[in-house]
């Protein structure tokens, strides 16, 4: 009977017990982790090239098991995580878990005197994993075309000072609590996107991310922040509501600080 990859891994779980869980980058929207691995010559029979070859195997477990804890915390929208989403849901964590088999050696790994290793490895969150673990919607799978009468080609929200936590699904209320923006609207393409990058400032969210705002985006100011949500004044949302293209197409940068 073929072995989950969480089932494989409580295997070698005594030989990464120190080890901690990783870290979410969001502004390059990678999970962080390291896995720790330990020789074992009495396997290897004394062989140290051997026993050495057993504990990169099992740093790479050890790797995956900490970018499965640290993706389970990672919030999707307000109240919900990734690792919520994927309990009692078999078949999505299955899912989940084929993708983050691929992750990729940041690095080159660390060896010990005593033949342990030491790796560092990214998950991408954009991609396959976002799809998997984004709310489904009742978004176009195309976007519209784009109206003469769009204000921008996307949107740059400034919530520096609002203390939003960064989530998958972020979304953009009017002062009322109306959405203007969420998960739902978004186009399959864009659902692999996330809801929106995040970045540390204006300038660079218009330069380095300018593939994903475009040339003109609208700079908005958020009033406060519920969570992960933003409210932002009823002037800009009237604007911000005829960016519909821009909108369907995820082309949001939340700036935080």
């Amino acid at each position: 009977m073929r072995l989950s990859l969480l089932s494989c891994l409580a295997l070698v779980l005594p030989l990464a017990a120190a080890a901690e869980t990783g870290t979410i980058d969001w502004q390059r929207k990678v999970v962080k982790c390291t896995g720790t691995g330990a020789p074992n010559l009495r396997a290897a029979g004394g062989n140290v090239a051997v026993a050495r070859i057993g504990a990169e195997r099992a740093a790479k477990l050890d790797a995956l098991r900490n970018c499965m804890e640290a993706l389970k915390g990672v919030t999707v929208r307000s109240g919900e995580t990734v690792g919520g989403a994927l309990s009692g849901t078999p078949g999505l964590q299955a899912s989940v878990e084929g993708v983050v088999r691929g992750f990729r050696v940041v690095g080159s790994p660390r060896y010990f005197s005593d033949g342990g290793v030491e790796m560092d490895v990214e998950v991408p969150i954009e991609g396959k994993l976002s799809d998997l673990v984004m709310p489904r919607g009742g978004g176009a799978e195309k976007a519209p075309p784009a109206s003469a009468e769009e204000p921008g080609t996307g949107l740059i929200l400034d919530a520096r000072g609002q203390k939003i936590s960064p989530a998958l699904a972020p979304r953009i209320l009017d002062e009322s609590g109306k959405e203007i923006y969420g998960p739902g609207l978004l186009t399959a393409d864009a659902r692999k996107w996330n809801g929106a990058a995040y970045a540390r400032d204006v300038d660079t969210a218009r330069k380095e991310l300018s593939g994903r705002v475009g040339e003109k985006p609208l700079v908005v100011k958020v009033l406060r922040a519920q969570g992960t949500d933003a409210v932002i004044k009823d002037s800009d949302a009237d604007a911000l509501r005829r960016c519909q293209k821009a909108l369907a197409e995820g082309r949001v940068v939340i700036v935080t600080d």
